[in-house]
């Protein structure tokens, strides 16, 4: 880790440090009162993220020194065959629930597609490593269906690929994201057998590519959770080396998986992943509700959110692209993932915490029929928040500022290696980009929320804090 971006961790330490209090947050269920308004909190992270791009654009330019490669590891075999089962066993509750359950809290494809998948998969894979490489459930039951082939003598093997497209590139990829984001913030699925039947149909579909392309070359270019989560583990400190069924990891150095290529679809995609979170906090303010909900234009919610979502996010491609023809897609990439990563933990750690507990319901009643396997009542468990109101908000301004901060260090690294960094004022579209995100995230985590419970969204998610300040 390098002297430009320790002084500006410290430089955002310190404006964090100045704030001295939490003020509120989405997904609680409480009110807090605040010891300084809410635009005391925002104008400070912005000064922070500002003053950080200030540390690391008058750094005198230079190459930095490529760091030392560690030696690959094998991942132990018990290890990934236990994640191999555990997909598999998600993926086979979730369809069976789907066919034969009923609904209420121990709904499985909520708790494994959006809680464990979408976020918790999602933040292991950005701040550890490739988890997602063996509980993958389609690759497991592709690689289950050609053994069984050849068992029955209908193949001799995988078979052989046709070649895909290469200027289709990770488009595919990009399109199905946007698909679960629609289905996730504007259409609302967020369990239930509708969700389970999106789940069988999605594998049918990957499965077909894996067999027509071959399982890497699917998985690599076109699966969205092994796309998306693949891109996210460019943060981790641990990399996977060749194919996932080889079993081996590598240790990096900090960050270092930021630098390298990045394709414009890449690019896209972070994009993607940052602005949805975004328009996620910003379509429950009561802000939004008034200026659309309310007003109605006589369409239905689902077509409002669809409009108002989507020119959201080419608002913020557009940013992102214009940003990117002056400084390149690879600085672009290295400094927009860590806020997308920060973003992830801000506004869906307390999801993941609260709800996560649900498996306790699930474990009770496995198909949602009345059942109570477990004893003492275990089964009806209601989720709570153990953690404070003041260290939620600590946690969630820290990630958001610390995003920030990270990315505008692995920014100017790609610049410098790109050797664009000589000229300071150059990037000042990227910090102007980071500052205007920092606080449009920060307010909107700042503002009451409105609950819709007849839209069947997680109470845990949308209870927010009432503005207190």
């Amino acid at each position: 880790m390098n002297r430009p971006f320790l002084r500006a961790l410290a430089a955002a330490s310190l404006l964090l440090a100045a704030t001295p209090g939490a003020v509120a947050a989405h997904t609680l269920g409480e009110q807090y009162q605040a010891p300084l308004p809410l635009i005391a909190y925002v104008l400070g992270a912005a000064i922070a993220v500002a003053m950080s791009f200030a540390f690391v654009m008058l750094r005198e330019p230079g190459q930095d020194d490529e760091p030392p490669q560690s030696e690959p590891r094998t991942v132990p075999s018990w290890l990934h065959n236990l994640l191999r089962l555990v997909g598999v066993v998600a993926w086979l509750w979730i369809v069976a629930q789907a066919i034969a359950g009923g609904s209420g809290q121990a709904d499985v494809a909520s708790l494994f597609l959006w809680v464990y998948g979408w976020v918790g998969v999602a933040l292991i894979s950005a701040l550890l490593g490739p988890v997602w490489s063996w509980l993958d459930p389609f690759s497991t039951i592709h690689m289950g269906l050609t053994w069984l082939g050849r068992r029955l003598g209908l193949s001799s093997g995988e078979g052989e690929a046709r070649a895909y497209p290469a200027g289709l590139a990770q488009w595919p990829a990009v399109l199905g994201f946007c698909f679960f984001i629609w289905l996730e913030l504007v259409a609302r699925v967020e369990g239930g057998r509708t969700l389970g039947v999106v789940l069988i149909g999605y594998s049918l579909i990957t499965l077909a590519g894996m067999f027509y392309f071959g399982r890497d070359t699917w998985r690599r270019e076109a699966e969205v959770f092994s796309v998306w989560f693949g891109l996210l583990g460019r943060l981790a400190p641990w990399e996977l080396v060749g194919r996932p069924e080889d079993g081996r990891v590598r240790r990096r150095p900090f960050a270092d998986g930021l630098a390298g290529r990045w394709s414009p679809a890449e690019l896209v995609l972070v994009g993607l992943g940052a602005g949805s979170i975004i328009f996620d906090g910003l379509s429950q303010t009561e802000l939004y509700f008034d200026l659309f909900r309310q007003t109605g234009f006589g369409l239905q919610a689902v077509l409002i959110d669809s409009l108002t979502g989507t020119g959201f996010l080419l608002l913020v491609l557009a940013l992102v692209l214009s940003v990117s023809r002056r400084l390149g897609t690879a600085a672009l990439g290295a400094g927009l993932l860590p806020v997308a990563v920060g973003y992830l933990i801000a506004h869906y750690l307390v999801f993941l915490l609260v709800d996560g507990q649900r498996i306790v319901n699930a474990l009770n009643d496995p198909l949602q029929r009345g059942d109570n396997l477990l004893p003492f009542d275990l089964g009806f468990h209601e989720p709570v928040l153990l953690l404070p109101t003041a260290i939620i908000w600590t946690i969630q301004l820290a990630a958001v500022v610390g995003g920030h901060v990270l990315g505008a260090w692995a920014g100017h690294a790609a610049l410098t290696r790109s050797g664009r960094a000589a000229r300071p004022l150059a990037q000042l579209p990227l910090a102007a980009l980071m500052v205007l995100l920092t606080s449009v995230t920060l307010w909107s985590l700042g503002q009451a929320v409105i609950a819709e419970p007849e839209a069947g969204r997680s109470l845990t998610r949308l209870a927010g804090l009432l503005w207190a300040g």
